[in-house]
């Protein structure tokens, strides 16, 4: 089964955000994980209800995916997506993918100590993958998996 992941960015870098989604979907792609988002903007200005659209996306998750770009360590719905990926019953790992070079990375992504890969290097969408599936672990999700590669168990499941 795939890897289910939440792709949080700031509204700045929405084009962006929709380009990532569209990479992972293309046929010539083989994407192990699935990616959860709120790509179509919420119709509404009501916090509380913008806060329970992201959270129903939240769940059923394992990884936070933060597309890091010059303008999202200002953003407060980036923090709080940080917040709630943590303070989930099970939290989610956190990945950074950094889509702008001098991008500040927020203070939740680096007191978590999350790992940022910077779009430009990865040669292709395998080290992406890998890397949401090393937050994934990170965070204690799929340990038996991790237990089993570890000890020398054979499987050739990867998950």
């Amino acid at each position: 089964m795939p890897r289910r992941a939440f792709l949080s960015y700031q509204h700045g870098d929405h084009g962006r955000a929709k380009g990532f989604d569209l990479m992972r979907r293309s046929p010539h792609v083989e994407a192990v994980s699935s990616v959860r988002h709120l790509l179509k903007p919420v119709d509404s200005t009501d916090d509380a209800y913008i806060s329970r659209r992201i959270r129903e996306q939240l769940k059923y998750t394992s990884v936070t995916v933060v597309l890091v770009g010059k303008d999202t360590h200002k953003s407060d719905w980036v923090a709080k997506e940080i917040e709630w990926s943590l303070g989930k019953e099970e939290p989610n790992g956190l990945l950074a993918i950094r889509i702008d070079p001098d991008a500040t990375i927020p203070g939740g992504l680096q007191e978590y100590g999350a790992e940022i890969l910077d779009w430009t290097q990865p040669s292709s969408i395998d080290a992406f993958e890998a890397a949401i599936e090393r937050a994934a672990l990170r965070a204690g999700r799929g340990s038996a998996i991790a237990a089993s590669v570890t000890s020398g168990g054979t499987s050739d499941c990867g998950r």
